[in-house]
């Protein structure tokens, strides 16, 4: 899949989040809303970059619904008797959405006289779709060790064809699983801040009770010690283990509904940045 490039546009997301830390270091130090607005800060400056990483996703689904259109067309029109030059000449006249610069660009190629195979090349290149780059590298050796075209073009359509009904039942086989792993991700938040929020400041407060009552029963050295052990925070540390979770978690979950480890870290994001949110808006701190 294509990579998405920096653009200009992305300096002003970076200012935006610049702009809204100096606001919170000026306005809200010490203050509940301080971290949350940190975090906060952290997601507009890369807002601008995973709007066009989703949107470069969707077009590259797009290109690979309409490359299938493409090579059962060419296939069609070869069966007929018609040269592949020819073929893919006659097939650019038709729209093929987001595929239709980059067919255009290969039939003036074509059209200009340079090789049906090296055009290919170029046209599996530029798309930067790895089933396209497969597929076109599966014709030209096949065509290399002398196989007839026409059956080559129908393996290559029968072959996206599996791959994209196996990433289809794959994901809707995992959906439920998916949602499982956010709510069970979500619970162990919900479990985590009520350790840190209720339950140890309880304790802590019993421990502190019985520490002062032994204090003047003669022995507040060890008393006081105790209560000063008993008072750990233990708000980073329970925050650690959630973001640790967050990512391992959304590492699993992306590998297997999507199959590759870059969906897996957008859903670790997701997890991490939305329990950080959640935790230091409630808590008005880390």
């Amino acid at each position: 899949m294509s990579r998405v490039k920096f653009k200009p546009v992305y300096m002003l997301s970076i200012l935006a989040g610049i702009m809204i830390v100096l606001l919170a270091v000026k306005f809200q130090w010490g203050q509940r809303f301080f971290f949350p607005l940190i975090i906060l800060s952290l997601v507009i400056s890369s807002l601008h970059f995973w709007i066009d990483f989703f949107t470069e996703q969707n077009r590259q689904k797009l290109i690979e619904v309409m490359f299938l259109e493409f090579i059962r067309n060419l296939s069609e029109s070869i069966k007929a008797g018609i040269s592949i030059p020819r073929s893919i000449q006659n097939i650019a006249k038709r729209n093929y959405g987001e595929l239709t610069p980059y067919i255009q660009k290969l039939s003036n190629q074509i059209e200009w006289g340079i090789p049906t195979r090296k055009a290919l090349q170029t046209f599996a290149e530029d798309t930067e779709n790895r089933v396209i780059i497969r597929s076109i590298a599966l014709v030209s050796e096949a065509e290399k060790s002398g196989g007839d075209i026409t059956d080559i073009f129908s393996s290559v359509v029968e072959s996206v064809v599996s791959v994209k009904q196996i990433k289809g039942e794959r994901k809707s086989q995992i959906h439920s699983q998916v949602v499982q792993g956010y709510i069970i991700y979500y619970v162990f938040i919900g479990i985590m801040l009520v350790l840190d929020l209720w339950l140890f400041p309880q304790l802590t407060g019993v421990e502190t009770s019985s520490s002062l009552q032994a204090g003047a029963s003669g022995m507040g050295g060890m008393g006081l010690a105790g209560a000063g052990a008993s008072a750990l925070d233990m708000g980073p540390i329970f925050l650690t283990l959630i973001l640790i979770q967050g990512f391992f978690a959304g590492i699993m979950i992306g590998k297997f509904s999507e199959g590759t480890i870059k969906n897996g870290l957008l859903h670790s994001l997701i997890m991490m940045v939305s329990a950080a949110l959640l935790i230091t808006t409630l808590k008005g701190g880390i």
